[in-house]
């Protein structure tokens, strides 16, 4: 169901709710395939690969309306497969290095560090509330890490930097979709994105090793994984976009992380020590209250 012009920012926020229950979900897939054995970068390229499918059979169905003569629409949706291409690929780096659950909530800590690269370039005044806030969040990152441990198994110090690495991603592409959107389809926006993907992640991933996909007892599991993780959710994100903000977006997307949690414990036998969980807490409310103070400031 679309939104409609009575009631389209609730519409707009289930839609991206729904997104972030697909993504959290694909987390859990994925962390089954690398725990079988798959490299990230084929997961990764799968994911994309197969959502480029899923969307590209949706434009030659619906062709009309498409924008893909404008030049916006493409430097947009470029912009944007750049930052799923990213946030793809580290973000499978760092389930590999650690687990689902801390791979999810490290990605989502991106806008502590926008707010820090904001102050650096003077584009944000710093005030007692924001300073407390990314303190805490930074104290959340190294709870849930464990890095003052010298023997921690939590997660590496590269499936760390690559958590952090797939939310920078993500925040690029939330943009990058939010102003791609009015200048033509989703199927189109989504086309050309997913296509930057798959054309970026299939090096990595290496020609050979990605066919070996097609002929393998998993082929349902990376299906579902690209439909679900990347086709229809993206589908969803983009058209959810459209009627609510991007700090809006990144509040309700938190679905992600916590399912990507439930998952990993319920189903891959994780396991969180209390501090991480705390952890884990601080930095999910204090994104929550950053991204909701921004969306204060700015309506």
């Amino acid at each position: 169901m679309l939104p409609t012009k009575s009631h389209p920012a609730g519409t707009g926020a289930v839609l991206v709710a729904l997104a972030a229950l697909c993504w959290g979900l694909s987390g859990g897939v994925a962390g089954v395939l690398i725990d079988g054995g798959w490299e990230p970068s084929v997961v990764s390229f799968s994911r994309g690969a197969i959502g480029f499918l899923f969307v590209f059979a949706w434009l030659l169905m619906r062709p009309r309306g498409s924008g893909l003569g404008n030049a916006r629409l493409w430097s947009w949706s470029v912009l944007a497969g750049l930052g799923v291409a990213g946030n793809f690929a580290f973000y499978f780096v760092s389930i590999a290095q650690g687990s689902v659950a801390v791979a999810a909530t490290l990605m989502y800590s991106a806008p502590v560090f926008v707010y820090l690269v904001s102050f650096a370039c003077r584009l944000e005044r710093p005030t007692p509330l924001k300073l407390a806030a990314i303190v805490l969040a930074m104290v959340g990152i190294i709870l849930l890490t464990q890095v003052y441990k010298a023997s921690a198994s939590g997660i590496s110090l590269l499936g760390a930097g690559a958590g952090l690495l797939a939310g920078v991603s993500y925040a690029v592409f939330i943009f990058g979709f939010k102003y791609a959107a009015p200048h033509g389809s989703p199927q189109a926006v989504l086309s050309v994105a997913f296509a930057v993907v798959a054309v970026l992640l299939i090096w990595p991933a290496g020609i050979g090793r990605a066919t070996t996909v097609l002929d393998t007892a998993d082929l349902q599991l990376f299906v579902t994984l690209g439909v679900f993780g990347a086709g229809l959710s993206f589908a969803l994100y983009v058209i959810g976009l459209r009627h609510v903000a991007p700090t809006v977006a990144s509040i309700v997307a938190m679905v992600e992380p916590v399912t990507a949690a439930l998952f990993g414990v319920a189903v891959l036998d994780e396991s969180l020590a209390g501090p991480q969980v705390f952890g884990m807490v601080l930095i999910l409310s204090t994104v929550t209250a950053l991204s909701l103070g921004s969306s204060f400031k700015r309506s």
